[in-house]
């Protein structure tokens, strides 16, 4: 019986094949199911709803990229001879000179050292607390939208994920109310048309996660000269004229 059952699927196969045969040399064309485009899924009406809040997130995160790169590289940007210009005119006595050298440069340094010249002839600590609080205001500007950076990297996946959640709900639920009627290829369609929203969310995540990365890296490198440089100026008011 088994042996029977064998032959019989063998003979079905060859029966098969041999008509797929017949019908590529007669030039028959076999019917393949059109695939969706990516831009398809990313504009169906079934996911535009999450897909809108993650295009606006997007763009937000290219806006706060290109904004703030520009702001921080104008902070980091530091005249050759700025400092040994600052400590020739404390020496010589010329502090409107240093004042106006400051003036003359619009950078985060700059406006750190004219609050120092103001204060000179203060004890140290108020220099230096002086130059500290006109340095933390500045490394704020400089940290401004930062945060929304990495708000966008953990909402954005989590917002994908939610659009894939819902599909597959309603795709699971139009089978569960129809069973007799049941299309698989619906089916498949309205899956990986819900999943599209975790792929768009993963992506924008992963990239407002890589810049917040690289901007506070940036940052940081940024606060690190201030301090370098503020700490300079502390030490050449002490030194011998």
């Amino acid at each position: 019986m088994q042996m029977t059952k064998s032959i019989l699927l063998l003979n079905f196969i060859q029966t098969e094949a041999e008509t797929a045969i017949s019908s590529l040399q007669n030039g028959a064309i076999v019917p393949v199911e059109q695939k969706k485009a990516i831009i398809e899924l990313v504009f169906d009406p079934a996911s535009l709803w999450i897909m809108i809040p993650l295009f606006v997130m997007m763009a937000y995160t290219i806006y706060i990229v290109v904004e703030r790169y520009l702001v921080i590289q104008r902070a980091a940007k530091e005249e050759r001879n700025f400092m040994n210009n600052i400590r020739d005119f404390i020496h010589s006595g010329k502090i409107d000179s240093a004042v106006a050298l400051c003036k003359g440069n619009d950078t985060p340094l700059a406006r750190m050292i004219e609050k120092g010249l103001s204060r000179i002839g203060k004890p140290l600590n108020d220099i230096s607390v002086a130059i500290e609080n006109v340095g933390k205001l500045e490394v704020a500007n400089l940290e401004k939208r930062i945060p929304s950076l990495a708000t966008i990297a953990a909402t954005a996946p989590m917002l994908g994920f939610l659009g894939t959640v819902i599909g597959m709900v309603i795709a699971f639920h139009a089978m569960a109310s129809n069973p007799n009627n049941l299309n698989i290829t619906d089916l498949a369609s309205g899956i990986y048309t819900a999943m599209i929203t975790t792929i768009a969310g993963l992506i924008v995540g992963i990239i407002a996660y890589f810049f917040y990365n690289y901007m506070v890296t940036k940052i940081s490198r940024v606060v690190n000269m201030l301090e370098t440089k503020s700490t300079e100026f502390l030490d050449l008011l002490h030194e011998p004229v």
